[in-house]
């Protein structure tokens, strides 16, 4: 007898999801956010946003930031678009009307306790793959970030605490001061 197959997914089937739903599709499996994020994730996810816009805006770069809900294509394959806490692009040719098509420079996920294996895991070695030059981890439960970039086709990692000032790798002068931030 014939096992079953699981229907793998594309990028059709997401794009024609209701709008009301929010999902990402990995290696072709549509994962379901169910929950709505909690108070301190949306919190830390604004005052992180509106720091890195401010800094990006002063310097009259091309980098954008861009708040979940936002598409992220990391590969061509048409199998994995994600929806990173924060985005951010500077290479414009990357960005289409329905998001990003490729790795963004840097990516930011705030962890929540129903999912942190997918932040720590799964889109750990998904970013990895696709090429993203900075990770960081924000855990607001256990008060720390961790901050991965890429070096020579694997992460290295630092650990932060919410009493630090981190500095952005993609940047030369750029530092969130994490006690600065309102939250």
């Amino acid at each position: 007898m014939a096992l079953a197959q699981a229907k793998l997914y594309t990028e059709d089937d997401y794009y024609n999801l209701p709008e009301n739903v929010r999902a990402e599709l990995i290696e072709g499996n549509l994962i379901y956010n169910q929950a709505a994020p909690s108070r301190i994730h949306q919190t830390i996810l604004m005052e992180l946003s509106g720091t890195i816009r401010d800094y990006l805006k002063s310097k009259g770069g091309s980098c954008r930031v861009y708040p979940a809900p936002f598409a992220v294509k990391l590969r061509k394959d048409r199998k994995t678009i994600v929806e990173p806490d924060i985005s951010v692009i500077c290479d414009h040719s990357k960005l289409t009307d329905r998001g990003c098509t490729g790795a963004p420079d840097w990516i930011i996920e705030i962890v929540s306790p129903s999912n942190s294996s997918h932040d720590y895991i799964l889109k750990l070695n998904l970013y990895a793959d696709a090429g993203v030059r900075e990770y960081w981890i924000v855990d607001p439960y256990k008060e720390r970030i961790f901050v991965y970039r890429l070096e020579q086709e694997r992460f290295g990692v630092e650990t932060y605490t919410f009493q630090d000032s981190i500095p952005a790798g993609i940047y030369t002068d750029l530092e969130i001061d994490f006690t600065s931030l309102d939250f």
